[in-house]
């Protein structure tokens, strides 16, 4: 029953992060270029505060919140790197994989 009001909390929130970035785009503060990486990072924002939620009560058979914690931290690099392609490639490469070293890190130290 909670899974399924989070799935309808997920669609309304995802709904309004379009929103947001067709307002940002209509106001002028960002190129049309930049819809997709301001929604990806916006949405990796809603994924961390998913895995909060899930991290506060967690169920038996559910995705961990490492996991919904990870995803989320991968998109808000991915939308970045995508901004950060403007000014160059090092700069994008760079920030992504520092994500994924520093996921890799905690993960090996959640094992331990």
């Amino acid at each position: 029953m909670a899974e399924s009001n989070r799935d309808m909390l997920s669609l309304g929130v995802v709904l309004i992060i379009v929103v947001v970035a067709i307002v940002l785009f209509a106001a002028g503060f960002i190129d049309w270029t930049l819809i997709v990486p301001v929604v990806l990072v916006f949405s990796g924002c809603w994924m961390l505060v998913l895995a909060a939620m899930r991290g506060s009560n967690p169920q038996k058979y559910a995705p961990s919140a490492f996991g919904s914690l990870g995803i989320g931290l991968f998109m808000i690099a991915l939308g970045g790197a995508w901004y950060l392609f403007r000014f160059s490639v090092l700069y994008s490469l760079a920030l992504v994989l520092l994500v994924l070293g520093s996921l890799a890190i905690a993960a090996a130290l959640r094992r331990k």
